[in-house]
């Protein structure tokens, strides 16, 4: 029986995590909808979206594991299926950030912080964490070549190895909600242009949705 040390191989380990973090730092669509949530919405809003993303994207690394990437790479129905129902979530979501653009009151900073809109936040990061095709990617090419044959055990190899990206992903997202929650506190002292730092925000969860769209 195996322990998980054993599993975990130290040199294969920190090889997928410079690989991880080579893949997961260069800005792509769930780093463009994080960006995106922190201009509409601010700074809460966009961490609580980074870690539903975070979530997301495990979950299908987890479903990965027991066989639903083969499944997807078998099924072209299904995997377009999959794909363009994220498109669609995030395309809703960008044009009701512009619809509802504008200065926030008090009253509505309130409702913002609210149990129901912070875990509506962790919710939209988790559906498009979990429906970026780009985590079938990871999942099915990337950790598979840090997976050791004769540790035996695949499933549960990619369950633990699928933290890395995880962890080095959620870093990413968080650093850059941060920063472009900054820039928004920034942008927003005036009022005048509240309303298109918001929209400016909903214009780049569109454009995550476009970017998935189009790739293959």
């Amino acid at each position: 029986m195996w322990g998980v040390t054993e599993l975990l191989d130290p040199s294969r380990l920190g090889a997928l995590v410079v690989a991880s973090v080579v893949l997961i730092a260069v800005p792509g669509p769930s780093v463009l909808f994080v960006v995106g949530r922190a201009l509409s919405h601010g700074r809460d809003v966009a961490l609580l979206t980074a870690v539903g993303n975070a979530v997301g994207c495990y979950s299908a690394g987890v479903l990965v594991a027991f066989g639903l990437g083969p499944l997807l790479e078998r099924w072209d129905l299904l995997f377009q299926l999959f794909k363009w129902g994220g498109v669609l979530f995030l395309v809703w979501i960008g044009v009701q950030a512009i619809r509802h653009a504008g200065p926030v009151g008090e009253g509505d900073a309130d409702q913002v912080a609210g149990t129901s809109s912070r875990r509506k936040a962790v919710r939209d990061g988790a559906i498009v964490g979990f429906t970026n095709p780009k985590n079938l990617i990871m999942f099915t090419v990337v950790v598979p070549q840090f997976i050791s044959q004769d540790a035996g055990d695949v499933p549960l190899q990619m369950i633990l190895l699928g933290l890395v990206p995880l962890i080095v992903g959620m870093v990413c997202d968080c650093t850059w909600a941060l920063t472009a929650a900054t820039a928004r506190g920034w942008l927003t002292r005036s009022a005048k242009r509240v309303t298109t730092v918001q929209r400016i925000g909903g214009a780049s969860v569109i454009a995550v949705g476009a970017s998935v769209a189009v790739s293959s």
